[in-house]
């Protein structure tokens, strides 16, 4: 057991190639970028990458997204631990990659741990991106498949682009009218430019007669992808940029071997909730649940997080801190 600097934990990757992004190299050292330290644990057939967040007097909280890697991951907590306490971790979240139903060996991982709230969306819809394109559109919704034919007719052309500013400039304005949260223009700048030297990332445009109407930022980790960023504009949207949108998007994936397209957080609630209220709803993600479901997607749903906590009396200041604030984290 031993931690590993960047390159080795690259090397231990390439024999699980269905690890999340999230626990990617490149993840760990752009979250380097915003206040987080990287440090990679192994152990033969099962590794983690834990991310640090520095907090006031000295003492931080740890967090494994999407992770651990690989199997007996009882193996590796005593290591974890060992780090935790070096980086004076108040507490440590484990966000594992696994879907609803949790398997009995998964939880028997965390019987003496405290359930908590993840970070990442917990809900999702998975697109399958086999066979040939003609079968993905099978199994779209008519509306969707209709909207991605109309925005061919109406001239809309989708193209890679490296208009970083552009984007932000449309996350913005994106923001102002569905009201959700934007990263600043280096975050999305920084992502771009340290993904994209792996070709792990494409920003893509939509445009009608040279004007952008709409723009996404796609990520891929060895068979999977993942829609995290996109941002549109209130003009033309009668074309149906976003629709072609996400239907290159997918196809560069599947031309990247990607079978899986995950478009990423939709509101956590169980599917006959979500088909009877989503026609009604446009608050929160109920609005983008009503744009994704038509892809044809599966809803999974992802088996939450766990605690450990090594110094409980910070640990319920933090807490209620957080609380006053509106959020978990």
């Amino acid at each position: 057991m031993a931690t590993v600097d960047a390159d080795h934990w690259s090397e231990f990757l390439a024999h699980f190639p269905d690890a999340h992004l999230l626990q990617s190299r490149e993840w760990g050292e752009f979250k380097s970028r915003f206040g987080w330290i990287p440090i990679r644990v192994t152990g033969g057939v099962s590794g983690a990458q834990i991310l640090f967040r520095r907090l006031p007097l000295g003492i931080s909280f740890g967090y494994i997204p999407k992770g651990p890697v690989g199997q007996n991951w009882k193996s590796l907590w005593s290591e974890i631990d060992q780090q935790c306490r070096k980086h004076r971790a108040v507490f440590l979240k484990v966000e594992p990659d696994a879907w609803e139903p949790a398997s009995a060996d998964l939880l028997s991982q965390f019987t003496e741990w405290t359930p908590a709230l993840p970070i990442q969306p917990r809900r999702t819809v998975e697109v399958e991106l086999t066979g040939k394109a003609e079968e993905w559109l099978t199994r779209m919704k008519q509306k969707t498949r209709y909207n991605i034919h109309l925005a061919e007719r109406k001239e809309v052309v989708i193209s890679p682009s490296a208009d970083v500013e552009k984007f932000h400039r449309l996350m913005l304005e994106t923001s102002a009218r569905d009201n959700f949260g934007v990263h600043s223009l280096k975050y999305y700048q920084d992502a771009y430019k340290l993904f994209k030297s792996q070709d792990k990332v494409e920003l893509l445009s939509a445009a009608y007669k040279e004007e952008i109407l709409a723009m996404l930022m796609v990520f891929r980790q060895a068979e999977r992808a993942w829609y995290f960023y996109g941002a549109s504009s209130s003009a033309e949207r009668n074309r149906m940029p976003t629709y072609l949108l996400q239907w290159r998007a997918m196809k560069w994936a599947a031309e990247h071997g990607c079978k899986i397209y995950d478009l990423w957080g939709i509101p956590d609630v169980d599917e006959e909730k979500l088909e009877g209220e989503f026609t009604n709803r446009s608050d929160g993600l109920w609005g983008v649940y009503r744009f994704k479901r038509g892809f044809g997607g599966i809803v999974r749903r992802s088996v939450g997080a766990w605690e450990r906590v090594y110094r409980p009396g910070l640990y319920r200041l933090y807490r209620w801190i957080s609380r006053l604030r509106g959020g978990d984290e």
